[in-house]
Protein backbone atom coordinates (compact mmCIF):
# COMPACT_ATOMS: atom_id res chain seq x y z
CA UNK A 1 0.00 0.00 0.00
CA UNK A 2 1.36 3.40 -0.94
CA UNK A 3 1.73 6.22 1.55
CA UNK A 4 -0.98 8.17 -0.27
CA UNK A 5 -3.43 5.25 -0.05
CA UNK A 6 -2.64 4.87 3.65
CA UNK A 7 -3.20 8.60 4.24
CA UNK A 8 -6.55 8.56 2.38
CA UNK A 9 -7.77 5.60 4.43
CA UNK A 10 -6.65 7.28 7.67
CA UNK A 11 -8.33 10.53 6.65
CA UNK A 12 -11.67 8.78 6.05
CA UNK A 13 -11.26 6.93 9.35
CA UNK A 14 -10.46 10.08 11.34
CA UNK A 15 -12.83 12.39 9.44
CA UNK A 16 -15.65 10.20 8.11
CA UNK A 17 -17.88 11.77 5.49
CA UNK A 18 -21.67 11.73 5.91
CA UNK A 19 -21.39 10.44 9.47
CA UNK A 20 -24.40 10.37 11.78
CA UNK A 21 -28.00 9.29 12.03
CA UNK A 22 -30.52 10.37 9.42
CA UNK A 23 -33.82 11.05 11.19
CA UNK A 24 -36.00 10.87 8.09
CA UNK A 25 -34.34 7.78 6.61
CA UNK A 26 -36.45 5.59 4.36
CA UNK A 27 -34.41 2.56 5.41
CA UNK A 28 -31.86 1.87 8.12
CA UNK A 29 -29.74 -1.27 8.50
CA UNK A 30 -27.26 -2.20 11.22
CA UNK A 31 -24.72 -4.93 10.64
CA UNK A 32 -21.68 -6.14 12.52
CA UNK A 33 -18.71 -8.39 12.20
CA UNK A 34 -18.74 -10.53 15.36
CA UNK A 35 -15.20 -11.74 14.70
CA UNK A 36 -13.64 -8.32 15.23
CA UNK A 37 -16.44 -6.18 16.68
CA UNK A 38 -16.85 -3.77 13.75
CA UNK A 39 -20.33 -2.21 13.52
CA UNK A 40 -21.90 -0.16 10.73
CA UNK A 41 -25.35 1.41 10.54
CA UNK A 42 -26.45 2.70 7.13
CA UNK A 43 -29.23 5.27 6.75
CA UNK A 44 -30.78 5.98 3.34
CA UNK A 45 -33.37 8.52 2.28
CA UNK A 46 -34.62 7.27 -1.08
CA UNK A 47 -36.82 9.44 -3.25
CA UNK A 48 -39.83 8.37 -5.26
CA UNK A 49 -37.63 8.11 -8.34
CA UNK A 50 -35.41 5.49 -6.65
CA UNK A 51 -32.47 7.84 -6.16
CA UNK A 52 -30.60 8.16 -2.88
CA UNK A 53 -31.38 11.70 -1.79
CA UNK A 54 -29.16 11.39 1.29
CA UNK A 55 -27.07 8.62 2.79
CA UNK A 56 -25.26 8.58 6.11
CA UNK A 57 -23.66 6.00 8.37
CA UNK A 58 -22.58 5.47 11.94
CA UNK A 59 -20.18 2.89 13.20
CA UNK A 60 -17.16 1.85 15.12
CA UNK A 61 -14.33 -0.45 14.33
CA UNK A 62 -11.03 -0.69 12.55
CA UNK A 63 -9.70 1.86 10.07
CA UNK A 64 -10.51 -0.40 7.09
CA UNK A 65 -14.19 -0.91 8.01
CA UNK A 66 -14.85 2.73 8.85
CA UNK A 67 -12.89 4.18 5.91
CA UNK A 68 -14.67 1.80 3.52
CA UNK A 69 -18.03 2.90 4.97
CA UNK A 70 -17.14 6.57 4.60
CA UNK A 71 -15.95 6.15 1.00
CA UNK A 72 -18.91 3.99 0.03
CA UNK A 73 -21.57 6.27 1.51
CA UNK A 74 -19.91 9.28 -0.08
CA UNK A 75 -19.93 7.55 -3.47
CA UNK A 76 -23.65 6.68 -3.52
CA UNK A 77 -25.13 10.12 -2.98
CA UNK A 78 -27.77 10.71 -5.69
CA UNK A 79 -27.27 7.24 -7.19
CA UNK A 80 -30.23 5.15 -8.27
CA UNK A 81 -30.90 1.96 -6.30
CA UNK A 82 -30.38 -0.01 -9.55
CA UNK A 83 -26.77 1.23 -9.62
CA UNK A 84 -26.22 0.35 -5.97
CA UNK A 85 -27.32 -3.28 -6.32
CA UNK A 86 -24.61 -3.72 -8.96
CA UNK A 87 -21.80 -2.73 -6.58
CA UNK A 88 -19.44 -5.54 -5.64
CA UNK A 89 -16.38 -6.21 -3.54
CA UNK A 90 -14.00 -5.05 -6.28
CA UNK A 91 -15.66 -1.63 -6.14
CA UNK A 92 -14.74 -1.42 -2.45
CA UNK A 93 -11.17 -2.54 -3.09
CA UNK A 94 -10.92 0.09 -5.84
CA UNK A 95 -12.21 2.79 -3.48
CA UNK A 96 -9.71 1.74 -0.83
CA UNK A 97 -6.96 1.64 -3.43
CA UNK A 98 -5.74 -1.78 -2.38
CA UNK A 99 -6.49 -5.46 -2.25
CA UNK A 100 -7.48 -6.49 1.23
CA UNK A 101 -5.98 -9.55 2.87
CA UNK A 102 -8.15 -12.49 3.97
CA UNK A 103 -8.22 -11.33 7.60
CA UNK A 104 -9.69 -7.94 6.63
CA UNK A 105 -12.12 -8.79 3.83
CA UNK A 106 -15.16 -8.89 6.14
CA UNK A 107 -14.07 -5.54 7.62
CA UNK A 108 -13.82 -3.94 4.19
CA UNK A 109 -17.14 -5.35 2.97
CA UNK A 110 -19.24 -4.71 6.09
CA UNK A 111 -20.65 -1.38 4.87
CA UNK A 112 -21.36 -2.81 1.42
CA UNK A 113 -23.29 -5.67 2.99
CA UNK A 114 -25.32 -3.27 5.14
CA UNK A 115 -25.94 -0.94 2.20
CA UNK A 116 -27.11 -3.69 -0.11
CA UNK A 117 -29.30 -5.18 2.64
CA UNK A 118 -30.91 -1.74 3.02
CA UNK A 119 -31.48 -1.34 -0.72
CA UNK A 120 -32.84 -4.85 -1.13
CA UNK A 121 -35.15 -4.23 1.83
CA UNK A 122 -36.37 -1.05 0.17
CA UNK A 123 -36.99 -2.98 -3.04
CA UNK A 124 -38.79 -5.75 -1.14
CA UNK A 125 -36.23 -8.36 -2.13
CA UNK A 126 -33.86 -10.61 -0.22
CA UNK A 127 -30.15 -10.31 -0.83
CA UNK A 128 -28.25 -13.44 -1.79
CA UNK A 129 -24.89 -13.79 0.01
CA UNK A 130 -23.27 -14.14 -3.40
CA UNK A 131 -24.14 -10.49 -4.00
CA UNK A 132 -20.89 -9.54 -2.29
CA UNK A 133 -18.70 -11.52 -4.67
Amino acid sequence: MSDITFEIILDHYRNPRNYGELGDATVKVRDSNPLCGDVVEVYLKIGGDGRVEKATFKGRGCAISQAAASMLIESIQNKHVDEIVKLGKQDIFDMLGMEVGPARIKCALLALKALKTAVYGFLGKKMDEEELS
